[in-house]
């Protein structure tokens, strides 16, 4: 048998076929000086736990997680009782989370069928910026550092109607072990690169989509205003030119994503104002200046609605929603449609800025970025504190603004 290894180092086990053995994963490591054994634990061992844990509930059971959501010891983080929480093991007594401030949580979450979809073992994020699920976001700012917990979630509080392909079925309730690990202060805004502001500006645009998709527009919203404030903020560096210009363009798809969620929220003021500001930056945006229109017409200021929906036809001539509009404007008003002629002594508008891209206007009630709802859910195939990826989110969204 081989000797102690200076300073006390591990000595590593040997298992089948003669492989060497490393510390952890259902190991022994035994120390030579001092002669100590250390059980290490394993992810095994704390599924084990959990799914013990989970037979002291009775899940899963014929019922599923239904009879839960009516059952004593738990208490309501809603007042629709589709959030639960169940304490585990009390906390060390310290504070909790307060906002703005960074937490770290290790995760397992199961189906009413016991199938383990959540496993995590530290997941790190600020809640209320919307990159994790509903059920964590409301839930780990009740505990204490140190403290276990059950978070018993219906599916609007997990993934939502569509679920997450391929693990999470639609309307999934979830039941997810939650240990808070550390709480500390969130990371000061430091200066970065203008290309890292745009990725981060990007991905949490992105998560935005997904929270649309699932119809959760406050959050949509929360992640729209956090991705501008990520594209504003301190730079290392001026940017280039074409830096420059994707940082507009991506502002712009943020504000328009904006003025989707404001509408879905009922706020037509606020939506009007998104639309306003993505149309400083870029006046010839054909989904802004519909919008615009759109609201305006709403609104009962006719003409103003009418010169920027005509601003917008000149960009997309052929879009139907756009001849729609201006039709239904000048039947209220009683006057010959102006999609008749296309004479330009006759519109006060000005042609679109040269070199521009006319911009397609689409649905202008919906959000670009989520159209392809099938490529929407699977950015929600990530873990939970994984933000969706780029190509999951379409140019059109019948669900979440640009793309």
């Amino acid at each position: 048998m081989p000797g102690p290894s200076p300073g006390g180092s591990p000595e590593r086990e040997t298992g089948a076929g003669g492989r060497p053995r490393g510390p952890g994963r259902d190991r022994r490591v035994r120390f030579r000086l001092p002669h100590t054994a250390i059980a290490l634990p394993t992810v095994r061992e704390e599924e084990r736990l959990f799914y013990r844990r989970l037979e002291a509930l009775a899940v899963p059971g014929p019922g599923g997680f239904g009879p839960l959501f009516a059952a004593d010891g738990w208490s309501d983080l809603t007042d629709d009782r589709l959030l639960r929480k169940r304490v585990v093991r009390a906390g060390l007594g310290g504070p909790q989370p307060r906002p703005g401030q960074e937490v770290s949580v290790k995760v397992l979450g199961a189906l009413e069928d016991g199938g383990l979809v959540e496993r995590d073992p530290r997941l790190t994020f600020v809640p209320g910026h919307g990159d994790v699920v509903q059920a964590l976001e409301l839930g780990v700012p009740t505990m204490q550092p140190g403290e276990i917990s059950f978070f018993l979630a219906a599916c609007p509080y997990a993934y939502g109607r569509p679920g997450r392909e391929p693990d999470v079925p639609p309307e999934a309730p979830l039941l997810f072990e939650v240990t808070l690990l550390e709480v500390r202060d969130g990371p000061d805004p430091q200066p970065l690169p203008p290309a890292a502001r745009l990725r981060l500006g990007s991905q949490r645009r992105e998560r935005g989509n997904f929270h649309f998709a699932r119809g959760d527009f406050a959050a949509a919203l929360r992640s729209y205003r956090l991705a501008l404030h990520a594209l504003d903020g301190p730079a290392t560096a001026p940017p280039g030119p074409e830096e420059e210009e994707e940082l507009q363009e991506q502002r712009v798809k943020c504000l328009n994503n904006c003025a989707a969620a404001e509408l879905k929220l009922g706020r037509v003021e606020e939506a009007l104002a998104a639309c306003e500001a993505a149309l400083r930056i870029s006046p010839d945006n054909g989904r802004a200046l519909l919008r615009r229109g759109q609201l305006l017409a709403e609104q009962g200021r006719d003409a103003e609605a009418a010169l920027v929906l005509r601003r917008a036809l000149e960009l997309d001539p052929a879009s139907k929603v756009i001849h729609a509009e201006l039709s239904r404007l000048a039947k209220r008003q009683g006057a010959p449609s102006s999609t008749a002629s296309q004479d330009p002594r006759h519109d006060p508008m000005p042609p679109p800025s040269p070199g521009r891209k006319p911009a397609r206007t689409g649905a202008a009630e919906e959000p670009e970025e989520a159209e392809r709802l099938g490529q929407g859910q699977a950015a929600g195939r990530r873990a939970l504190g994984r933000r969706p990826q780029a190509e999951g989110l379409g140019d059109h969204a019948a669900e979440a603004e640009e793309g």
